[in-house]
């Protein structure tokens, strides 16, 4: 066999296994993300964000940040909810391979180069509250909790994909990358984040 003609057929088998071991994992994140608005409220929280720092007068600005307040507490009620249904789901469905590579199937071969994304979201889930109920200046506090947000959905990715597709989808949607959501999220958020990112995961079933 012509080796151009065998590598594309590698290339082939390859996307179609990637295709497989793939696609359980974003309909069941799919399912559970499915009855929450977390995304809608997202966007909803960017565009005010970014309107209020685009506003001249103070007064008006302020009123724009305090429009945001029902939006937040929204946001993390549901995010925290989701996080704790999420909590439910088998250890079999909820490993995520650490390394920089899309190697399907690594979580049942080499399980000690996995975190667990349950817990994952409950970090996430904290640093939003924290986010949240800052006091920080409102500029200040809205890039922390956009980097709050960003670091979830990046984890969101990664658990459907790897963490390559994570970061560049991170750095096309928000025109940020991996590495400067790390240093704007809470020193909390980063401190358990990459502990757990970096450490093997309990081998429960539960």
């Amino acid at each position: 066999m012509d080796i151009t003609v065998l590598g594309v057929l590698l290339i082939l088998a390859g996307m179609a296994l990637k295709q497989r071991y793939q696609a359980p994992r974003i309909k069941l994140l799919a399912e559970h993300l499915g009855q929450f608005q977390i995304e809608p409220l997202m966007m909803q929280l960017h565009q005010g964000y970014f309107r209020a720092l685009d506003e001249a007068d103070p007064q008006r600005a302020q009123q724009i940040w305090d429009l945001q307040a029902p939006h937040e507490a929204s946001l993390l009620q549901q995010f925290k909810t989701f996080s704790q249904a999420f909590e439910q789901v088998y250890l079999a469905h909820t490993q995520v391979f650490k390394l920089a590579l899309a190697l399907p199937y690594a979580d049942r071969v080499l399980p000690d180069l996995c975190f667990d994304a349950r817990l994952a979201f409950v970090v996430h889930a904290q640093g939003i509250e924290r986010a949240v109920q800052s006091t920080q200046a409102p500029a200040q506090r809205a890039r922390t909790l956009l980097a709050e947000l960003y670091l979830m959905q990046h984890t969101c990715h990664w658990y459907c994909r790897s963490l390559p597709t994570a970061s560049a989808r991170l750095l096309a949607r928000h025109q940020t990358s991996y590495e400067q959501v790390l240093e704007t999220v809470t020193p909390q958020t980063r401190r358990d984040y990459l502990a757990l990112v970096a450490r093997k995961p309990s081998h429960t079933s539960g």
